[in-house]
């Protein structure tokens, strides 16, 4: 058993190659060999999304304050709400965040693949998130 204390490990601020906006990611769950599921607590302040991204074997979101927005490649854009579970198939093209004037916060967990978790694609444009 191990015990990880709350405020144990840093915040970190989601880097511009991936993100657009302010984003703050608090780790959660990195895997233990040999289990490979991996999660942290994303905060988008208002406006701000991930770049278009994919995960080898999909992810779970689940919103937990806030207002976001979801988009599959070819599908609409929507709007999530705390205590909403998005998922998000393998290889599924795809972002999320905040909506315009509403920060957002989800739980984000996916598991590792032959070292990778996410492949990060291009940003977002303001077109798209129709902000």
């Amino acid at each position: 058993m191990e015990i990880i204390r709350a405020g144990s490990r840093p915040s970190g601020k989601g880097p511009a190659e991936w993100f657009t906006g302010t984003v703050r990611i608090d780790p959660l769950l990195n895997p233990f060999d040999p289990a490979r599921v991996q999660g942290a607590s994303v905060t988008f302040e208002p406006g701000a999304r991930t770049a278009w991204h994919t995960h080898p074997l999909g992810q779970t979101l689940i919103v937990t304050s806030g207002l976001g927005r979801v988009q599959r490649a070819g599908g609409p854009v929507e709007e999530i709400r705390p205590g909403d579970v998005v998922w998000f198939a393998p290889g599924e093209k795809h972002w999320h965040g905040a909506a315009p004037e509403t920060a957002m916060t989800h739980m984000a967990i996916q598991e590792v693949s032959e070292g990778r978790a996410v492949d990060w694609l291009d940003h977002v444009s303001d077109a798209e998130y129709g902000g």
